[in-house]
């Protein structure tokens, strides 16, 4: 069971330069990948989300890519595109002709223009920087997933806690049960009793119909079994190393509209009691299943 928040950094130096990769995650019911990267490696967007995406299943990720001069190199090249230079120029030129402007076209604003002035980054091809960002890449989904997986066990640890609590109160609803029938029995008998009529015998005709339709009508047999069986499940998911995110959002739905209908069908103060405990128990399972991938 991994947690979806974490953070991993990792980093690469080849060729004079230097990749470096920070990967952060947070809560999110799908899986959506935010890539930020330099310039120069914006071709290399679609394989970095195809590698993320074979590690990370849930929650939104941000990733950040710079790329600088590796620290053996003092300082980056600088180099100037020519060919860019005169385009600007003789544009420029015929820019100020036309709108009837004086005035040179100066080399201040020639350097200024995009793309003129390069350094060393700027003129890496993203083919050949590809090889170090995958390296830093993997070096923080490593990072990043440690810290999930460590996070994940202490979610586990409380759901787990979650799931006990909710299983004693089932089972002392469990027990409760069948004893619901009676106290509904004696109910009736104080309610005679105190508006003044003679008691019914005890194989009174009505006084039985009423009994049995009570216990028909607030039988819970079926809903605590299958609440018993999303226990079980959610026992198999702790065992698990894939991701169980998303079946534990269902199992929370599935347990809550089992305990609404307990709480509906079963007319008894006690296991009253118990639904108020098992819903309050279930909420802080619901919200800590949301932070699980």
């Amino acid at each position: 069971m991994k947690s979806m928040t974490g953070y991993g950094r990792g980093e690469c130096a080849r060729d004079g330069f230097k990749v470096t990769v920070e990967l952060s995650s947070v809560n999110r019911k799908q899986a959506e990948v935010s890539v930020n990267l330099p310039r120069e490696m914006e071709a290399l967007e679609a394989p970095i989300r195809d590698l993320i995406n074979r590690s990370v299943s849930r929650g939104r990720l941000t990733v950040r890519v710079s790329l600088h001069t590796a620290a053996s190199k003092s300082a980056a090249r600088l180099h100037i595109n020519h060919e860019l230079a005169k385009a600007y120029a003789s544009e420029l030129q015929r820019l100020a002709k036309k709108l009837k402007l004086a005035g040179p076209v100066t080399l201040d604003q020639l350097l200024r223009a995009p793309g003129v002035f390069q350094t060393d980054e700027e003129l890496a091809d993203a083919e050949d920087l590809w090889p170090a960002v995958e390296k830093a890449i993997k070096q923080s989904l490593t990072s990043l997933l440690k810290m999930r997986s460590r996070e994940g066990e202490h979610l586990a640890k409380d759901l787990n806690k979650r799931v006990a609590v909710m299983r004693q109160c089932t089972d002392r609803v469990q027990s409760q049960s069948p004893k619901s029938t009676e106290r509904y029995r004696q109910h009736l008998l104080e309610r005679i009793k105190t508006a003044g009529l003679a008691a019914p015998l005890a194989e009174d005709e009505r006084m039985l119909k009423e009994v049995v339709f009570f216990a028909d009508r607030s039988d819970i047999s079926e809903e605590l079994t299958r609440l018993h069986s999303h226990f079980q499940q959610f026992d198999d998911c702790t065992k698990t190393d894939e991701p169980v995110g998303r079946m534990l959002d269902f199992l929370a739905q599935e347990m809550n509209r089992e305990i609404n209908t307990i709480g509906s069908k079963a007319n008894d103060a006690d296991i009253s009691r118990e639904v108020v405990t098992l819903k309050a128990e279930l909420e802080k399972f619901r919200e800590q299943a949301q932070n699980v991938e």
